[in-house]
């Protein structure tokens, strides 16, 4: 396998010199650690032990030793010798020496190892429409990973977030096809680099295609109900994106779309993803997809059936198929159920990746490295300034924020001091073993000398208690700070379904504050002390009823390691807020589903009766700032696109406020008339300004023919004549399509 030779030579020398037993190995993953399915019907648990023989037995091809909530070496040292004992096992302990692929889930950062670099999960990363942020917290990402010997990333999330109930929602980057784009595009290049031969890039691996974010129910996993149309003008474009910049890996969804389980289906992992779409790298199944189309999708009547459903669809890796996969691909073979150049065709594909990370020359990893960059006080800093960007102010009346002269500040509420809870899911589950400042630390960080600030958490177990002394520290102070919320969670599960309770976050039939938290509210507003509502969240809350008790509104969306202390900066003043909300705000549950890119319609009878098809409590895009902006001149550099061409559309910004300020100039578009509906408007390009008091400044945004395809039911783009609307803030402009 001489190094000078090109990859496809490489991967044809050694492909030839394999046995069947040796490719299936290399077909499949497995886990390292204890893992529980599906509210403990199935448990296991994979010693180090076990791993490695599996990788001496079966020359396994890919193992997940930490990085996930579920394994015992999640510390950065630890983790990287771990990922060099096994590495030393397949290249040294197997016929032909095959390095593994160590994947992970990093899905805010290096997050399931101790010590390392969490960032704002996706949503929030996405509040701060800045692309260039997120793909600096990748890079920061791939060399914490590579630091600890994993090599492959299970990211970025392409998701588009179309339905609020969903308790994935946190983990994409909002529910516009165009923002989610950006994010994608970026996090792809931050995580690969410049070549994955860089020591410091993994393989990004992007999920859950095709479109896992629109279940039915807001259920994870569920089935999803689109059309053709839907799915290749909302969804498919960030799969596209992703594609263009070269991504290594593509997750297929648990989901069926159109009764077909996308893991077996030939028409979405083959024909519409690489004949189509022309992805030419590695597909991995999300954990146990294999084994959920017997137990869950009842599709294949039994596990040799879901192995050869997948393996004829175009699935490569079944991630932590372990051992029992292996063995049943080699049976399917030799039985003749499935041609042996399926196993090659996915082998292929897969040593590719393991030469162009350049595993053959060097799979193994310094602990130093380690040392020096899990968890710097440089990776901190940017997580940081992530933060304070995702902040948004949603409500500020009588400018109670930022907060003023206080002599006393009180403090309250279950995710105030809860470190656990700005964090997120996807963390290391012994949260002790993280540090970081919650907001109450925040505060009495940032606050005044002359300011005390006193706590009490009011939501716990003797509720009554809790709400009396939070009436009475109210009534003290001068203004009070109520951090309020969901705590973390996965999927859907998290600390209360745990724990076996079912009275709070996460749930799908309401999405309003419960009960305990309503009542916290409540015996603060009956003080009159200025409020404050801070909304630790993992998706958009109904809030109807809660507005007029506070005074201010700020969210932050599972904010991160360093959320605590930029939340604080936001609200005493050392940050102005610039968060923008990637996601809408309903008015009720009764709203859903709730788009700012909405479809015309015919109005039915009695519409005057109902409120608007879109009528939120906080759109798509908005934010508050401790400053103002005003749009003049928006010009476009030419009044008509053809096919092929592109232009640039300018608009004046300038801060009419006394405080620096950064606005989010955002550009939407809607077709005045087409051959298909096509949405009300639709995201088309943004990009941000900072701005002095008085400043002004012309900003341009770059718009392509391609930006105004019409995308017909079968899912085709077409160019059409006619007119099209530009909006920028109170600003509009016709362009000309011919």
């Amino acid at each position: 396998m001489d190094s000078g030779q090109s990859t496809e030579a490489r991967v044809a020398d050694l492909l030839e010199r394999m046995t069947l037993r040796e490719k299936a190995g290399q077909m499949v993953g497995l886990h390292v650690g204890s893992f529980t399915v599906l509210q403990r019907e199935t448990s296991w648990t994979t010693t180090l032990d076990d791993a490695k023989d599996a990788i001496r037995d079966h020359q396994v091809g890919s193992a997940t030793p930490f990085g996930t909530g579920f394994s015992p070496y999640n510390t950065a040292v630890v983790a990287g010798r771990v990922a060099n004992q096994l590495q030393r096992v397949a290249v040294n302990e197997t016929r032909l020496g095959i390095p593994l692929l160590v994947p992970v889930d990093a899905i805010h950062g290096h997050a399931h190892i101790e010590g390392a670099t969490v960032f704002p999960h996706n949503l929030a990363m996405a509040a701060t429409w800045n692309p260039d942020l997120a793909e600096r917290a990748a890079r920061i990402t791939a060399v914490e990973m590579a630091a600890t010997g994993a090599n492959q990333n299970y990211a970025p999330t392409a998701d588009v977030a179309r339905e609020p109930r969903w308790g994935r929602t946190y983990e994409t980057y909002g529910e516009s096809s165009s923002l989610v784009e950006a994010f994608v595009a970026a996090e792809t290049r931050g995580l690969q680099g410049e070549s994955l031969r860089d020591p410091t890039s993994v393989a990004a691996t992007v999920k859950h295609y095709p479109a896992s974010s629109e279940p039915t129910r807001g259920e994870d996993t569920a089935p999803v109900d689109i059309s053709m149309g839907t799915l290749r003008r909302v969804f498919l474009p960030p799969f596209e994106r992703a594609i263009d910049e070269g991504v290594a890996g593509v997750m297929p969804m648990y989901n069926a779309l159109g009764n077909e389980p996308a893991h077996s289906s030939t028409f979405y992992l083959t024909d519409l993803l690489r004949d189509r779409l022309g992805f030419e790298g590695v597909t991995c199944s999300d954990w146990l997809a294999v084994w959920m189309l017997v137990e869950r999708h009842q599709t294949a009547a039994s596990f040799a059936e879901a192995v050869e459903q997948v393996a004829t669809a175009g699935l490569d890796i079944a991630s932590v198929g372990g051992t029992q996969h292996a063995d049943t691909l080699c049976e399917l073979v030799e039985s003749g159920d499935l041609p042996e150049s399926l196993l090659d065709r996915s082998v292929r594909r897969i040593l590719a990746l393991k030469f162009e990370l350049g595993l053959f020359e060097d799979p193994y990893v310094s602990p130093r490295s380690a040392i020096i960059d899990v968890g710097s006080e440089e990776h901190r800093r940017v997580s940081r300034e992530a933060a304070r960007q995702s902040v948004t102010l949603l409500q500020n009346d009588e400018e109670t924020l930022p907060l003023g002269d206080v002599d006393e500040l009180f403090v309250t509420g279950p995710n105030a001091d809860s470190l656990d809870n700005l964090l997120g899911g996807w963390t290391v589950f012994d949260f002790d073993e993280n540090e970081g400042p919650t907001v109450r630390d925040g505060l009495e960080h940032v606050v005044d000398d002359g300011t005390t600030v006193t706590y009490e958490p009011g939501v716990g177990s003797d509720e009554s208690a809790g709400r009396d002394a939070v009436a009475s520290r109210a009534e003290r102070a001068d203004a009070t700070v109520a951090v309020l919320g969901e705590p973390w969670y996965l999927h859907e599960f998290g600390p209360a379904s745990l724990r076996g309770e079912n009275g709070g976050f996460p749930q799908r039939n309401s999405l309003e504050l419960p009960p305990a938290q309503r009542d916290l509210l409540d015996a603060v507003a009956a003080t009159d002390t200025p409020t404050v509502l801070v909304l630790v969240t993992g998706r958009p809350l109904v809030l109807t009823d809660v507005l007029d008790q506070v005074d201010a509104v700020v969210v932050a969306f599972f904010p991160g390691l360093e959320g605590g202390r930029a939340i604080a900066d936001v609200l005493v003043g050392n940050t102005n807020p610039s968060g923008r909300l990637p996601i809408t705000f309903p008015r009720s549950m009764g709203d859903f589903p709730v788009r700012h890119d909405w479809l015309p319609h015919p109005s039915p009878l009695g519409m005057d009766e109902h409120l608007p098809s879109y009528d939120p409590l906080f759109e798509f895009g908005f934010g508050l700032s401790y400053t103002e902006f005003t749009y003049d001149s928006l010009d476009v550099s030419e009044e008509t696109i053809a096919d092929g061409g592109e232009v640039t559309v300018s608009v004046t910004v300038t801060n009419t406020g006394d405080r620096a300020g950064t606005e989010t100039v955002q550009l939407f578009g809607e077709h005045r008339h087409s051959s298909v509906v096509t949405p009300v408007r639709e995201l088309q390009g943004f990009t941000k300004v900072t701005l002095s008091p008085g400043e002004t400044q012309t900003v341009t945004i770059t718009l392509t023919a391609d930006d105004l395809r019409v995308v017909k039911p079968d899912g085709s783009r077409t160019l059409e004549s006619g007119a099209y609307e530009l909006f920028v803030g109170d600003r509009t402009q016709t362009l000309a399509i011919s």
